[in-house]
């Protein structure tokens, strides 16, 4: 079966959204681990996720993905993490949680 990248990463703003979900789990629980396991093992920050990304899309391009298609898909949610980075800037930062 073909993978759609397109379908990874359109959100449809439901709670049962599987990129919402996706991006809720890697920031809840894999970047603070990969942060902790970079600081355990002195590596420099972000290494971890630059290159366990890497590793992650590379295992799509065995399955069959074309290069392209996962570039232009991660300049989309690059962007769309751009224009979130922005307007948490404008409304004082990330939501810190509940009040």
């Amino acid at each position: 079966m073909p993978i759609d990248v397109n379908t990874l990463i359109a959100h449809d703003m439901s709670d049962d959204c599987p990129s919402c979900r996706a991006m809720e789990f890697v920031e809840l629980a894999l970047l603070p681990a990969a942060s902790a396991w970079e600081m355990r093992n002195e590596l420099p920050r972000f290494s971890m996720a630059m290159h366990g990304a890497a590793g992650l899309l590379g295992a799509m391009m065995e399955e069959g993905v074309a290069r392209g298609d996962i570039e232009s898909a991660l300049s989309n949610l690059l962007d769309d993490i751009e224009q979130q980075i922005s307007e948490d800037d404008i409304m004082g930062g990330p939501p810190q949680g509940t009040a």
